[in-house]
């Protein structure tokens, strides 16, 4: 591929990329690594600036007039049409934990006087060798292979995901929401990456995933990815999500309608099942 050029498919040149740098998050994850504090309990791991570095490097190398938008270096505005959003290390907490559920999430967007529009996104699991890809109107894929959301139609019947900051955990009301649609479903996961929680309601294996307060690098590959597989993807109250809105809401579609009434009813403190007393559990 010549340097520059506007090749017809950005997925095989992104895809290399993610894979490049799983395969080194794998190294520092496997030999230990050097964990930072950015403030709290906000890490920074030497990993996801190695990462980031890489990732950058090769999209300059390649479409050298891009700009790029990553989570530890910030934008970097040539003013083009074209803008990557990059997360070197979806995940950051578990990898420091040594718990093996992180990613690499890539996405691009090209922008117009109209807005912009996301054409392209992969999300990359490392650990199980599992590659998530979308371009506009081109449908989704798992390692090469279409996938779809879930036919689940009631809220009963639904397994969904959450997740919850690494910082400022008490001025966060996500535990009110992760209570009353953990009583309302068949259950509800915290797994840590919010880009691989999208990519499992795309392929089925969740049917609904919300978080509050989500930055536009950790959502512009999943949401892509879960809307050309057939899902739906909002705000809390059923609006156009953007990648600056703060609030994800993502479904199969057929329970969405359903999950907006749900926050609707919590937001306003209506049905709300009181919390219950650890107390009455001591033996």
């Amino acid at each position: 591929m010549t340097a520059g050029t506007h090749p017809e498919s950005y997925l095989p040149a992104m895809s290399a990329i993610a894979r490049e740098a799983g395969a080194l998050i794998m190294q520092y994850f496997h030999q230990g690594l050097k964990i930072e504090y950015k403030g709290d309990a906000d890490l920074v791991t030497a990993a996801d600036r190695a990462s980031e570095v890489l990732i950058r490097e090769r999209i300059s190398n390649l479409f050298p007039s891009h700009d790029v938008m990553g989570e530890e270096q910030g934008l970097n505005d040539r003013g083009s049409e074209f803008r990557w959003y990059v997360d070197p290390l979806d995940g950051t907490t578990n990898f420091a934990h040594g718990y093996p559920v992180f990613s690499v999430s890539l996405a691009l967007e090209q922008r117009s006087d109209a807005g912009g529009k996301r054409i392209a996104g992969v999300v990359y699991d490392p650990t199980r060798d599992e590659l998530f890809a979308a371009e506009l109107g081109k449908g989704a894929q798992l390692n090469g292979k279409a996938i779809r959301v879930s036919k689940a139609a009631q809220l009963k019947e639904c397994l969904l995901a959450t997740g919850f900051p690494s910082h400022k955990r008490h001025k966060n009301p996500n535990i009110y929401f992760y209570h009353q649609i953990t009583l309302r479903t068949h259950g509800v996961r915290r797994a840590g990456s919010a880009a691989l929680d999208l990519c499992c309601v795309a392929s089925g294996r969740f049917d609904g995933f919300w978080e509050f307060n989500l930055n536009p690098w950790d959502t512009a590959a999943g949401v892509l990815i879960v809307e050309e597989a057939g899902g739906k993807v909002s705000r809390f109250d059923g609006s156009p999500f953007r990648l600056d809105s703060r609030e994800t809401l993502g479904s199969n579609g057929l329970v969405h309608e359903t999950l907006v009434q749900e926050f609707q009813e919590i937001f306003s403190g209506r049905g709300l099942e009181p919390l219950p007393d650890p107390r009455e559990y001591r033996t």
